[in-house]
């Protein structure tokens, strides 16, 4: 899905999608959890990363001492060099990359890193965790980036 009109649906669903969090935070969050991972299970059958890459153009992960270290070994790089080179302290004193599209994505939407890549990258869209509950609001802001995540709000709408 283009990116502009993903951004579009999910500012129209964003009232509804406000509407499930209420719903599926007032649930057992086994069953939440249960439900969303069948979601995911299917959404992703469906959809190839490949054809989007949303998140590695619009957004950073946010980056841990062992993804520093795993990523500049990788690179043959001295962690304070990666460091310097790739990455900035945001807001919330947190390393992320200085600016997206991630440095490492290719044109063809591949990425040169991905068997170092951070955990955060490794986990997205986190639809697959446990405790699903944790991350209603930043799953609500996913909708916006990924359209696997807004497939299973839209899912979840008729489900629940």
């Amino acid at each position: 899905m283009d990116r502009s009109l993903l951004k579009e649906k999910a500012k129209q669903a964003k009232k509804s999608n406000k509407k499930l969090i209420q719903r599926l935070s007032k649930m057992n969050g086994r069953a939440v959890d249960q439900e969303v991972h069948v979601l995911h299970e299917e959404v992703f059958e469906e959809l190839d990363c490949l054809t989007c890459a949303n998140c590695c153009k619009t957004t950073s992960p946010l980056f841990r001492t062992k993804d520093i270290e795993r990523l500049s070994a990788h690179l043959n790089m001295k962690p304070g060099d990666f460091v310097q080179q790739y990455l900035k302290l945001d807001e919330e004193e947190d390393y992320v990359f200085q600016s997206a599209p991630c440095p490492f994505l290719g044109a063809d939407n591949y990425c040169s890193v991905y068997e170092a890549r951070p955990r955060a990258c490794r986990e997205y869209p986190h639809t697959d965790r446990k405790q699903f509950q944790s991350i209603l609001n930043l799953s609500l802001s996913n909708t916006a980036i990924c359209p696997a995540v807004f497939e299973i709000f839209e899912r979840l709408k008729q489900k629940i």
